[in-house]
């Protein structure tokens, strides 16, 4: 009876199909073909005429290590599945990173399209008798690893940039959060590449957790679609992103309403260009932070809609807004605008009584309290304006204008 084998014993690596003196003519033909290939991409490649000297003699680097690569490849038996990313990824290592960032990855995969091309064409000429077909096979699978370790490069050149562009967009949010100069500021956006693209809105709502990419990914996405230019930040549990192209700040900001968390969307004014925007900026997060106080706030609100509670909570900027552009400018108009908004509020917001309290025709009440709207933007009228105008009056008789 025949003895059986072990199922524990390994299996022996299968035999190099290939005859030493194909192995030999590829590799002192090696110089040759990548010269061969460097000179087809030259004809068939207006792109790569194009590049400057010192990024052809990358590729011709690049071109010399693949066909090295290939016949290591092939003198391990083309086979061994353990030792084949390693050896293609050689092929990438003689060229310095500055490569992927010079040549795209749609690039990269036409220059191995025409080194294999020229491969396929040259290298059966070097097989033995009877080998043709089996070198040709093997050159094919070599070319799917070399394709693999090249979107292996890409990718982890993208994912460095993406890191690092995550850095530089915290360092200009963080810098307009604190009212860096404007040369910092223009300093940082360069870096990014940002386009200037008036009027530029800050937007503050609260970030949806998870990994800060993937969260600042969901914004860009949705700047895209909206045809936005954008750069985001998380800060906290704030995400923070600062839009150019906003000229209606509350609609930019329910364009990108996706991708924040529940809570309340802020949007601070539009202001002319990027260098401005730490103003929008503390308007907006002084507008998160009151948002609370107004539980019926719609979602996104502006800033501006958020004086009164901006004020109580203590935002500076908010109680000068109140008091210069409101109640001063009611003080600018004359006309009794003041006189007939006290006695209005006086009156619980009847006319009739208001007009028996200044001894004049309701109509002329009507009249000063519409004076009263074209002036500050506000309507006595309505319940959250007649809010805002109430303590826009109380702020303007606490600290008067100058």
């Amino acid at each position: 009876m025949a003895e059986s084998r072990s199922t524990d014993t390994p299996p022996e690596a299968p035999a190099n199909p290939l005859q030493p003196a194909t192995l030999r003519r590829i590799e002192r033909h090696a110089g040759a073909l990548a010269s061969s290939a460097v000179g087809r991409m030259e004809e068939t490649l207006p792109w790569f005429r194009a590049l400057p000297a010192d990024q052809r003699s990358w590729v011709m680097l690049v071109a010399q290590a693949g066909v090295r690569s290939l016949v290591e490849w092939l003198r391990s038996g083309a086979t061994v599945a353990a030792s084949t990313q390693e050896i293609s990824d050689e092929v990438f290592a003689a060229a310095p990173r500055a490569l992927a960032r010079a040549i795209t990855l749609t690039q990269t995969v036409q220059l191995i399209k025409v080194t294999i091309d020229v491969a396929e064409a040259e290298v059966p000429g070097f097989a033995a008798k009877g080998e043709d077909d089996l070198l040709l096979q093997a050159i094919l699978r070599f070319s799917r690893e070399i394709a693999f370790s090249a979107a292996r490069v890409y990718a982890r050149a993208a994912e460095s940039r993406g890191a690092w562009d995550a850095r530089l967009q915290a360092l200009l949010v963080d810098a307009l959060l604190r009212g860096d100069s404007s040369d910092v500021l223009a300093s940082r956006a360069a870096a990014l590449g940002w386009v200037d693209t008036p009027p530029v809105a800050v937007v503050v709502g609260r970030s949806p957790g998870g990994d800060i990419t993937a969260v600042l990914h969901a914004v860009y996405r949705a700047a895209r679609r909206a045809r936005l230019e954008v750069i985001g930040g998380v800060h906290g549990d704030r995400l923070v992103a600062v839009v150019g192209g906003a000229a209606d700040p509350v609609a930019t900001a329910a364009a990108l309403r996706a991708s924040f968390g529940d809570g309340p969307i802020v949007a601070g004014p539009a202001v002319p260009t990027l260098e401005q925007a730490t103003e929008s900026a503390r308007a907006a997060l002084a507008g998160f932070r009151a948002a609370p106080a107004w539980p019926g706030a719609p979602t996104p609100v502006a800033a501006d809609d958020l004086l009164p509670e901006r004020t109580l909570a203590g935002d500076m900027d908010a109680r000068r807004k109140l008091r210069n552009d409101v109640y001063a400018g009611l003080a600018r108009a004359g006309g009794g605008l003041l006189e007939t908004l006290d006695a209005f509020f006086a009156a619980g917001g009847v006319l009739e009584s208001a007009a028996r309290e200044l001894y004049v025709h309701p109509n002329t009440v009507r009249y000063r309290l519409r004076r009263v709207a074209e002036v500050t933007g506000l309507s006595p009228l309505d319940g959250r304006d007649a809010f805002a105008l109430r303590l826009a009056l109380t702020i303007g008789r606490l600290e008067p204008a100058t």
